[in-house]
């Protein structure tokens, strides 16, 4: 007989009473039985392991478990809000301890001399002995050895006590594994020794010793992190099967003749990240590669080369960049770049003119442009190609997925066109190898010589006034200026594909531009720069600072991506502490652009924790800095960076369980790779993982 069947999406009120159903999705956003399933504890209080009295207290931090008989209690009342403590001094096998209890009235009839309790609490030691605050126990009857007892500990909010969570979750568990859960195949069970998924899911609720609770969370973690990486495998696999890419192989001489043609050296990093990408476009399946290289790291020579190619193979490339200012600096770059191989390049703007834009089109639409360099409007209807063979997003994380496929469909022949992502957003490399897990990694690594290194301080307000005596100070020298304030409350909102900044980030930058003008700088020629300015304001803005006509910019984080100003070499950002550091480590590369020494200086209030902003006073690799970001914060906060797509896991931690992600992608590469489609009887539990589909959240980032 087969066993009984729940669906994951029965409502929460058909398995509990509908007024306890509907306080545990007010209150924790359960919905489902499924949800319930998968509400894990984040850890366990460990009832199982008494410590003896005279051990007590060596612990460094946490509660300890005492086991021992009563000799004595004393009850006292008290004024104020604990009303009542209880002393009771335990005899067990090693000696004497004290177990106190706070605000606890009712002890007074439960506890008598010769029972035996098992206690959890504090310990504190003193010349008397060591002493117990205790927050949990437990009586144990007469002859009865205690074997203790793990309890789990849940989220839990005013109104929905843990108590509740509890034995709501202790009641129905037996029900929720009547859901059909991932089973995994045998030698992967084998190999990794995992216990199976409902045992797993009983033991991660109810475990009995803590070694069996660990083991379950390590088969949650591991099927996490699996499901991921088949997603990724699988769509790796089908792109190959598909093909459907203008093959672009490199003549062997190109490298060669690229340099000759250069006013500089390529450095090795350089080289080593365009020999990967000419070789993925010399394939007949579509490139898909993300390259990540730190501010300065020459990420837009990596492109020239990528441009070259596509040229040499007869097709077109198109470059996408989520702003005006960044699309007209790529251009004024590119352009100088390709000159030398007679690259016919056309920018294609929200805010062109009539008459430019539909010459841009025409040379796109007959070929006689290879290269179009453009914000959103590249997606436009009428924006058509004669041979689009590669598609260059940068900064992708600030376009949606709908935007970017509606580039790529615009390749050759209805092919999708070799496709690289380019990020100066620095992401550790333990979480890009799971965030973009469909794509081919490439990291330029190294920055080319000469670049001045930028001198970092943070300080706090009550030191502004000497910030700007410091600032005035470069501006005597013939140096620039940027002052950056917080986008408090960004909304997330969209305009023509760009991210809008809301009305608190706009007041505050002018509440800012007003005080330097009025009151700080009223001698200098002081600008503003936000994101609800129109495009050629913006523009202007821009232009009129980089020709050193505005000595200090006051701008929002609209100046974070890409704008290059040789001549400004001191960089402010007010309110810093609310910026994750791979931000800050982005917006301080405005500057140190030209030959002149540079500052960044972080200013935050004077009570902020200043351990996170002294790590960029101790180091510039963008790389350490982000992945302390994420020792420090975690997956699920890292503000300001392609971070904020990761996968929504249940209970894995990227950077914890790094080691399980990449047994779990091994794994997956390896089930993909021998059965594509997951077809065998042995992969009917891996389809249902896929098909849970939270799993794949982390990959439409990249799709």
């Amino acid at each position: 007989m087969n066993a009984p069947v729940l669906a994951p999406q029965t409502p929460l009120r058909e398995i509990i009473p509908a007024e306890r159903a509907a306080l545990f999705e007010r209150e924790l956003g359960l919905r489902s039985a499924y949800d319930l399933l998968t509400y894990f504890p984040y850890r366990y209080e460990d009832l199982t392991a008494p410590t003896p009295s005279n051990l007590l207290g060596g612990a460094l931090e946490g509660e300890e478990n005492a086991a021992g008989t009563v000799i004595s209690v004393k009850h006292q009342f008290l004024p104020g809000r604990a009303r009542a403590k209880t002393t009771a001094l335990l005899r067990d096998d090693a000696g004497i301890f004290t177990a106190v209890w706070f605000g606890r009235p009712y002890l007074r009839n439960q506890l008598r001399e010769g029972m035996r309790l098992f206690v959890r609490g504090r310990v504190q030691r003193s010349f008397s002995g060591p002493q117990i605050n205790v927050s949990l126990h437990r009586v144990t009857r007469e002859g009865e050895a205690y074997d203790g007892e793990v309890l789990p500990v849940y989220g839990q909010t005013a109104r929905l006590q843990l108590k509740t969570i509890r034995t709501v979750i202790r009641k129905v568990l037996p029900r929720l594994l009547e859901i059909p859960l991932d089973e995994l195949p045998e030698d992967l069970q084998r190999k990794h020794a995992l216990l199976p998924a409902r045992e797993a899911y009983r033991a991660i609720h109810q475990p009995a010793r803590m070694s069996e609770a660990l083991a379950a969370r390590k088969r949650v973690i591991y099927g996490e992190f699996l499901g991921l990486a088949l997603g990724a495998a699988i769509k790796r696999a089908q792109r190959a099967f598909t093909g459907g890419a203008l093959p672009m192989s490199a003549p062997d001489d190109l490298m060669d003749e690229l340099e000759r043609h250069l006013p500089f050296a390529l450095t090795g990093a350089q080289r080593r990240v365009i020999r990967q990408i000419w070789g993925d476009m010399a394939l007949p399946q579509a490139m898909n590669r993300l390259l990540q290289g730190d501010v300065g790291s020459g990420k837009t020579l990596v492109a020239a080369a990528a441009v070259l190619l596509a040229h040499r193979a007869g097709a077109q490339a198109a470059l996408m960049a989520p702003t005006e200012i960044l699309a007209r600096q790529h251009a004024a770059k590119l352009a100088t770049l390709l000159l030398p191989f007679g690259i016919p390049v056309e920018v294609v703007l929200g805010g062109q003119g009539a008459k430019a834009r539909r010459e841009a089109l025409g040379h796109l639409a007959d070929g006689s442009a290879s290269l179009a360099i453009g914000t959103h409007a590249l997606l436009e209807d009428d924006v058509v190609f004669a041979r689009l063979g590669l598609a260059i997003i940068d900064e992708q994380h600030k376009f949606g997925v709908q935007q970017r496929m509606r580039l790529r469909v615009k390749g050759y022949g209805g092919n999708l066109p070799h496709t690289l992502v380019m990020t100066a957003t620095p992401i550790p490399r333990t979480l890009a190898q799971s965030l973009y897990a469909d794509l081919d990694l490439s990291v330029i690594d190294e920055l080319p010589p000469g670049r001045t290194p930028v001198r970092t301080r943070a300080t706090t307000e009550d030191h502004k006034p000497d910030v700007w005596a410091f600032v005035r100070k470069q501006v005597e020298r013939g140096r620039q200026a940027y002052v950056v304030t917080p986008s408090i409350g960004l909304d997330n909102g969209k305009k023509n594909g760009e991210e809008e900044e809301s009305k608190a980030a706009i007041v505050r930058a002018t509440e800012v531009y007003d005080e330097l003008t009025r009151r700080v700088f009223p001698d200098l020629r002081v600008g503003l720069l936000h994101g609800k300015m129109p495009a050629r304001e913006k523009d202007e803005a821009m232009a009129a600072f980089a020709r050193n006509e505005v000595s200090v910019l006051v701008a929002t984080t609209v100046v974070e991506v890409g704008v290059d100003v040789a001549n400004a070499s001191v960089m402010v950002i007010l309110d810093a502490q609310r910026y994750g550091l791979a931000q800050l480590h982005q917006l301080r590369g405005r500057v140190g652009r030209g030959a002149a020494a540079s500052f960044c200086i972080l200013v935050a209030p004077d009570d902020t924790e200043s351990e996170r902003l002294q790590v960029l006073e101790r180091t510039a690799d963008g790389f350490a800095i982000a992945e302390e970001d994420l020792r420090l914060r975690g997956t699920g906060d890292l503000r300001g960076t392609a971070q904020s797509g990761a996968a929504n896991f249940k209970l894995a931690n990227l950077v914890a369980d790094f080691h399980l992600y990449a047994e779990a992608k091994a794994d997956a590469d390896a089930v993909v790779a021998a059965d594509p489609r997951l077809e065998r009887p042995e992969h009917d539990g891996l389809r249902r993982l896929l098909a849970a589909g939270e799993t794949l959240q982390a990959l439409v980032v990249s799709s």
